[in-house]
């Protein structure tokens, strides 16, 4: 599930498409293969799996796609809290589902979108899949300890030709999109260092999850034994409910919650694969309380290409630090901002390209997945780039977690500590 609730500033069609050529363009340039060949509908009927506050975004920021002309539908809606399931499900008149794999299986909808906590992303996405829809799920893709949940993930993904978006809505900033061509045409020679990081003050993100009734219990409105999934038993907890970002068992602190967003972006404008090494450390240095997950954490991960991707951060400071791509013949700095800028390096020659693309990159993530349910073209976030990222998610997650070195073995695609 995605930490960013506030939108970026709104989207402004005319100055985008004058930057890109055309929504359609753009489309085409992330197009790479035809995912399935089955008919796209005329209305898009989509399912709406985890009501939360990532949850209702999504179905708001659906229907108003659906305003614009998208002609898209929230039909469905499931939630394990019967209030939460409830209040999504009456404001878009919209069925409502305790159980997930009622919803899936339901005739009319088209499309699903997952916006549970981290351990039940898989799980939702792979149920449908295999009833034969197409899925957005916000990230990360699965929790850092399902790794063989992961590989199930792409393999069905792939075997049924199905579209599949990874909800790093960043990836919808043309910011990265020029800082890639940048690359590509060899602006800084061979890329060799990466820096990255996420700084922010307060653990809001997790602490101040929205606690909807302290009097909450299981019972008939409130399936516990549904939420933990596959994570180990505990009795029932107001804080595990509704703040389960602070526990290990339901998410990974900063890495898999935010650093996710800036990572998958590095990869794809790099085209890396699969680390071979990665390292990280970290700890609860200044939040504590019954918060289980880092608020500090940094990570570096080793290449095969012979390149080295280090990413810092921490909750209590939020002085930020410059996303910066070092090469043999200069440095690319991007600015990822509404109004963010390239800038080239060639030696000590700073030529600064301003952007200004005021977007909401969270509306237009969406709109690039609606777009390939229709075109059955790759999405900007597809499996693939979702799978690569996660790998390094996970890596990086068991060597803070067992304080080694994982090794990834392409081969076997397996994840080897030393």
């Amino acid at each position: 599930m995605a930490s960013d609730t506030n939108p970026s500033p709104g989207f402004k069609r005319r100055s985008f498409l004058g930057a890109l050529g055309s929504t359609a363009a753009a489309g085409a340039a992330n197009a790479q293969e035809t995912p399935a060949a089955k008919s796209a509908p005329k209305r898009i009927r989509a399912g709406l799996v985890g009501a939360g506050n990532r949850g209702s975004y999504l179905a708001r920021a659906s229907d108003q796609l659906g305003k614009d002309g998208e002609d898209i539908e929230i039909v469905a809606v499931c939630d394990i809290y019967q209030p939460r399931r409830e209040r999504v499900a009456t404001r878009f008149r919209a069925k409502e589902y305790k159980r997930s794999i009622d919803l899936v299986n339901d005739p009319n909808v088209d499309v699903v979108l997952v916006a549970t906590p981290d351990r039940l992303h898989a799980t939702h996405a792979l149920e449908a899949i295999r009833a034969g829809k197409d899925v957005y799920s916000e990230k990360p893709v699965t929790h850092w300890q399902q790794f063989d949940q992961l590989k199930e993930l792409v393999r069905a993904v792939r075997e049924h030709k199905a579209v599949y978006q990874m909800g790093t809505q960043r990836l919808a900033n043309p910011v990265w999109r020029q800082a890639a061509d940048s690359i590509k045409r060899g602006s800084i020679g061979k890329p060799v260092h990466v820096q990255m990081g996420y700084f922010r003050r307060g653990d809001s993100g997790e602490r101040g999850m929205p606690i909807d009734d302290p009097n909450a219990k299981p019972g008939p409105d409130l399936d516990w034994e549904a939420f933990q999934g596959d994570a180990p038993r505990h009795s029932f907890s107001i804080e595990r409910f509704f703040q389960w970002r602070m526990f290990m068992d339901y998410s990974g602190g900063p890495c898999t919650d935010n650093n996710v967003h800036f990572l998958s972006l590095m990869i794809k404008a790099l085209g890396l694969d699969f680390p071979s090494r990665v390292v990280a450390l970290g700890g609860k240095y200044v939040f504590n309380g019954s918060r289980e997950v880092p608020d500090t954490f940094d990570m570096v991960a080793e290449y095969p290409a012979g390149l080295n991707f280090v990413f810092m951060g921490t909750y209590a400071n939020d002085v930020p630090v410059d996303t910066v791509v070092r090469g043999t013949e200069g440095t690319l700095t991007v600015k990822d901002e509404p109004d963010g800028m390239v800038q080239p390096l060639a030696g000590v020659t700073r030529r600064p390209q301003g952007l200004g693309y005021g977007i909401d990159v969270n509306s237009e993530h969406l709109r690039d997945f609606y777009r390939s349910v229709r075109t059955r073209e790759k999405p900007q976030g597809d499996i693939e780039l979702a799978y690569r990222t996660q790998v390094l998610l996970i890596m990086a997650m068991r060597s803070f977690m067992e304080r080694k070195v994982a090794a990834f073995d392409a081969a076997a695609e397996s994840i080897v500590m030393a």
